[in-house]
């Protein structure tokens, strides 16, 4: 398999990850519509730093102690799931509080200015370390995503929430795949802020209706993730 090959298979594999509704494009969501598309923009960085850390650690053999550890894993999905909860909280409030999109800066001298870095640097801390307290995302690295690199055969699309069995069927074990993987995951987090926030600066009440749907998202996964940390804990 040729390296332009590899790298067309990775950004498609990239892509089917990172379009499907979850958490993490719950926060991009919430970003994009209420602090516009650069703060959108970085809260997807945020989550793929994440699994720059996750794949480099994996390769180091640092996380397989997850896997090995049920305890550890329960723990990261509380702590995951309450994080989850309070961006929820947070998300329902925005919601509430905005009137449309609105991505200008707050004047200077006000008691509440929030400029436009300081709306990107939360949800890149939001989206990092919401992803950095989810063990299933370390699974997938410590899983799939080594096997990349080992030489063999994958179906792709079969490993993500498509899962579209028989159709990305790829040799592994070149590198092209893992750098087409993160390509296709940058042009989902430029690509889909993008399109919500010019779409709400068209419709006004997409802000509100977007933060409070981000909110639901985030509010169903974080009981998900609680009731798998009982699971784990109490058994």
């Amino acid at each position: 398999m040729g390296v332009a090959l590899s790298l067309a298979a990775g950004v498609a594999f990239g892509l089917a990850l990172a379009a499907p509704p979850g958490p993490m494009n719950a926060v991009i969501a919430e970003e994009s519509v209420l602090h516009g598309l650069s703060a959108g923009v970085r809260a997807g960085l945020g989550a793929m730093t994440a699994d720059a850390v996750f794949l480099v650690a994996t390769l180091l053999g640092v996380v397989g102690v997850v896997e090995r550890l049920p305890t550890l894993r329960g723990a990261m999905l509380a702590a995951g799931g309450l994080l989850m909860l309070y961006f929820a909280y947070g998300a329902a409030r925005s919601a509430r509080a905005a009137s449309g999109f609105d991505d200008r800066e707050t004047p200077k001298g006000s008691p509440n200015r929030v400029t436009a870095g300081d709306a990107g640097s939360r949800g890149f801390r939001r989206a990092f370390v919401l992803a950095l307290t989810n063990p299933y995302q370390v699974l997938f690295w410590l899983t799939v995503g080594v096997a990349l690199l080992a030489p063999g055969r994958m179906d792709l699309l079969a490993r993500t929430p498509l899962a579209a069995a028989g159709s990305l069927v790829v040799e592994t074990g070149s590198p092209a795949l893992v750098v087409g993987l993160f390509g296709g995951i940058a042009l989902w987090i430029a690509g889909f802020p993008a399109g919500l926030a010019a779409a709400g600066r068209r419709v006004d009440r997409l802000a509100p209706a977007v933060a409070g749907a981000s909110a639901l998202v985030l509010a169903g996964s974080g009981v998900v993730f609680l009731a798998d940390a009982a699971r784990l804990l109490g058994g």
